[in-house]
């Protein structure tokens, strides 16, 4: 049992609902196809394919799972972002069901990357929206953000020193339209699945990340210069660990 093929094949059920009811997607998409097209695709950067298995069991990924907030001064392979992105938050089945559970499969997550200065080989700097569908990246903005993106986060160096940085937003209109109130718990909850992905990934990858939550939510969104209704929920850096 490795890592890669658990992420793909390993189904969470909760009583909330998983995003495995394939008959719950239609809601989501429209929603989802909606608010997409508010965010301007520039251009448009094919990620290489992605791989459903690998070299360390899920279980050696959770012993050794650390949160790493020191980072090599070396950018990671795209092939790894790629990774890491569709663990976060990438198709695994018919309809584009999700890597990650969703109540209802409302999937109200929508994943940036905001990438330094050579942090990430073979793509230019700059802040760009996983495209999980198409398993692309769109650049948003050009240029190193990183500086700008940790001033937001209360000065945190890790987010200085990360090749590259993941954010995760949420729209809490698409489970709140299915569950009233109650869909703003199941987004924290989805986002918090979401993150472990991550973790996981990354460490099966060789590479650290650490959950960020210490930030101005207003601040981070001016740099990633996102529309409403998104509202930033998580900051994770990414990187070759120092030690």
């Amino acid at each position: 049992m490795v890592i890669g093929g658990l992420l793909t094949s390993f189904v969470i059920s909760v009583s909330m609902g998983d995003a495995s009811q394939q008959g719950k997607t239609n809601f989501s998409k429209k929603a989802e196809e909606k608010d997409k097209m508010k965010l301007e695709r520039k251009l448009t950067i094919k990620l290489p394919e992605i791989r459903t298995s690998g070299g360390m069991s899920v279980e050696e990924a959770i012993s050794r799972r650390r949160s790493v907030r020191e980072f090599r001064d070396e950018g990671i392979e795209i092939a790894d972002l790629g990774q890491i992105l569709w663990a976060v938050q990438g198709c695994t089945g018919e309809g584009c069901l999700r890597a990650t559970p969703s109540a209802g499969a409302t999937y109200p997550l929508e994943i940036f990357a905001v990438a330094g200065q050579g942090g990430v080989k073979g793509l230019d700097a700059g802040i760009y929206h996983y495209l999980n569908e198409e398993h692309e990246l769109s650049l948003l903005k050009k240029g190193d953000f990183r500086k700008k993106l940790a001033e937001a986060s209360l000065g945190q160096e890790c987010i200085i020193l990360a090749p590259v940085s993941i954010i995760f937003t949420a729209d809490y209109s698409r489970t709140i339209k299915r569950y009233g109130e109650r869909g703003r718990r199941y987004v924290h909850i989805e986002v918090g699945h979401a993150g472990e992905n991550l973790y996981l990934q990354a460490q099966s990858l060789g590479l650290g990340t650490v959950a960020v939550g210490a930030f101005d939510d207003k601040k981070v969104a001016g740099v990633l210069d996102i529309p409403q209704p998104l509202e930033v929920l998580y900051i994770m850096p990414v990187g070759k660990r120092m030690f």
